[in-house]
């Protein structure tokens, strides 16, 4: 089957409640994205509010701390955070888990502990939460009271949390309710509703994470999947396991530049039957439709834009789309949008993309 990219990015277009702006809650778009980056947590909001017919400022802060139906920890490429649906967090955490950086003599070595302090930490961190949220402050008291490594107080204080995300990708830690405006962490297991005894079997839950990226971010290969769940440093041979055992759901698709991507065989009418876009979106920074792909893939992201969008430090810009690519991008200054354009973009439906942005804003700023 051949697909041009023009038909590929409206359908992720589309299947990103993108282009209807049709997704049903907070929930509901992080369970279809894989994930909202949160890093930068107004980026977060902004990406749901854009996919929603009627943008809830506090619809994420109800999910994450009163309903307890998202949940907020490090996850992909290192340990970016991230908003996932709280009944899909033991999937994340199995298949990270397969990777387990904390162990390399060079990870140690940057971090400047040993692998018998950051056994000790993997130890007495649970142990220190039990049933409760501490601040970072009153956790690294009690690790270093468990611990006995007053050595450990500096570098579990960083304000990165290198030495904490070990134990995010093995189901061990994750964000708690704030407190007094301080971030504090708790464990799955007391803070989810429903967390299971264990994590399931990494065969399973990588086969679960790669039908959901198809799902939202495909037609698209391992090497895309590696590079957005593990940043490309996936173990090869659980990566070729997954896809192995998803091989009766997927179809090979080829596209209009001679790449060979798969599919699920179930989307394959949907994907035929998508005309290319015409539309024209605002997206805010850190937004799923960019991170989904590699920064390399030049039909969603022009070589000559690379360097405005994916900047220094990790920072994606926001990006103005036109056809599935992005033609530009955009930020607020003086208390509206500028924009900075590379390519050509129809002027109406950019004015109406800019309007409802403006709307989206407004709302946040009420």
């Amino acid at each position: 089957m051949k697909l041009t990219w023009s038909q590929i990015l409206a359908w992720r277009l589309s299947r990103q409640f993108v282009s209807a702006a049709d997704g049903a809650g907070a929930v509901a778009v992080a369970r279809r994205l894989c994930g909202v980056q949160a890093q930068v947590a107004s980026s977060a909001r902004l990406a749901v509010a854009v996919r929603s017919a009627r943008p809830d400022p506090g619809e994420i802060d109800r999910a994450l701390w009163s309903d307890r139906t998202l949940v907020k920890t490090w996850l992909m490429r290192g340990g970016t955070l991230h908003l996932v649906p709280s009944d899909q967090l033991a999937d994340y955490c199995a298949a990270l888990s397969t990777l387990r950086f904390w162990e390399k003599g060079a990870w140690l070595r940057g971090q400047g502990v040993t692998a018998g302090e950051i056994a000790a930490i993997l130890d007495a961190v649970p142990a220190a939460l039990g049933d409760q949220a501490l601040t970072r402050e009153e956790l690294v008291d009690a690790v270093v009271a468990r611990t006995g490594d007053a050595h450990l107080r500096e570098a579990l204080s960083s304000g990165w949390g290198a030495l904490l995300k070990p134990l995010s990708r093995l189901g061990e830690l994750c964000y708690g309710p704030p407190r007094e405006g301080k971030v504090t962490f708790t464990t799955p297991r007391s803070w989810i509703p429903g967390w299971p005894g264990s994590l399931p079997p990494q065969e399973e839950a990588g086969v679960r994470l790669v039908r959901a990226f198809l799902g939202a971010h495909g037609p698209a290969t391992p090497r895309m999947f590696d590079t957005w769940l593990f940043g490309g440093t996936a173990p090869k041979a659980v990566l070729k396991g997954w896809f192995r055992e998803l091989e009766r759901e997927l179809t090979e698709v080829e596209t209009d530049d001679g790449a060979t991507l798969v599919a699920l065989t179930a989307h394959l009418d949907s994907l035929a039957a998508t005309a290319p876009s015409a539309e024209v979106h605002l997206l805010p920074g850190f937004d799923q439709y960019i991170l989904g792909a590699p920064r390399d893939l030049a039909p969603l992201l022009p070589p000559e834009l690379k360097a405005k969008v994916s900047r220094q430090a990790g920072w994606i810009s926001p990006v103005v789309v036109h056809e599935g690519r992005v033609a530009g991008v955009w930020e607020t200054k003086g208390g509206d949008i500028t924009l900075d354009l590379a390519a050509p973009v129809p002027q109406e439906p950019l004015d109406a993309a800019v309007s409802r942005m403006r709307e989206v804003l407004g709302a946040f700023s009420a």
